[in-house]
């Protein structure tokens, strides 16, 4: 029998191209959407889902699980951005993006477990960022949000590994994709103490998803992952340098890593 997937977020950008991917290697895919539209130009099924509404997760599980029998990985992709400077973000944004990247992606991890637990087996992909291994500035709270991710994916690896359960997650870098458009962008203000160079680095990023990766390499990476034996916990899917920061922030003092950000940064 194929591997059943279900894959959070996966209307458009990195979640469709690893849907789409899967479905060409003979994977059973289920992709989710808040609210699924011209669901006749995808390859896979595409149903409901909202992660900050636990009624949509459970109900969505449900018929996957009735309708297959199992649910063999999950890709916990489903996820928004946000910029601005600490002080000029309203607060209320701030618990937002918590409550879509981290909080979300918890609930529907809970929402699977059981069934993973029932069979004895189970793959768990979270997706992070290479943010999310560093403080960005104007990217501070999605960094945030996605490195507590990647850090109760350690915690629930060692949970849940006794029931035959994997649970990894997998950064990308940039990607090529209309992320952008559906970020929370603080505004510039006028009257803000940050304004010139907060402009500047939203032209930057802007620029960097334009030139950003193709989503394909993302669909390879998760496919490649879901048939390795012994995963690791942390993968990172992004250009030389992009993964190479990691590096460097290990190794460097923090002050000196610091400087290269603001200077990368124009700061």
């Amino acid at each position: 029998m194929s591997k059943v997937v279900l894959i959070t977020g996966a209307s458009s950008g990195i979640g469709k191209s690893i849907a789409v991917f899967l479905v060409q290697k003979g994977y059973k895919v289920y992709g989710t959407s808040r609210s699924p539209k011209n669901i006749e130009n995808y390859p896979f099924e595409l149903i409901a889902l909202n992660v900050l509404e636990i009624a949509t997760i459970e109900k969505a599980i449900d018929f996957i699980i009735a309708k297959e029998g199992k649910l063999d990985v999950l890709v916990n992709n489903a996820g928004m951005g946000i910029t601005g400077p600490v002080e000029d973000t309203p607060t209320v944004e701030m618990k937002a993006v918590f409550n879509t990247n981290f909080f979300g992606a918890i609930d529907v991890m809970k929402m699977v477990l059981p069934q993973m637990r029932k069979q004895k087996s189970g793959f768990i992909i979270n997706v992070t960022s290479i943010a999310a291994y560093m403080g960005l500035p104007y990217r501070g709270l999605y960094s945030a949000s996605k490195g507590a991710l990647e850090l109760v994916t350690e915690a629930t690896s060692m949970e849940v590994k006794k029931f035959g359960i994997q649970v990894v997650a997998i950064a990308p870098g940039d990607f090529a994709t209309n992320i952008a458009a559906g970020r929370y962008h603080t505004p510039v203000f006028e009257n803000s103490a940050y304004k010139e160079n907060y402009q500047l680095n939203l032209d930057v990023m802007d620029a960097h998803v334009d030139s950003g990766m193709h989503p394909d390499e993302m669909a390879k990476a998760v496919y490649s992952i879901i048939n390795v034996t012994k995963p690791k916990i942390h993968y990172k899917v992004g250009d030389f340098m992009q993964k190479f920061s990691i590096v460097l922030k290990r190794v460097l003092p923090d002050r000196v890593y610091e400087k290269l950000l603001m200077n990368h940064y124009k700061m």
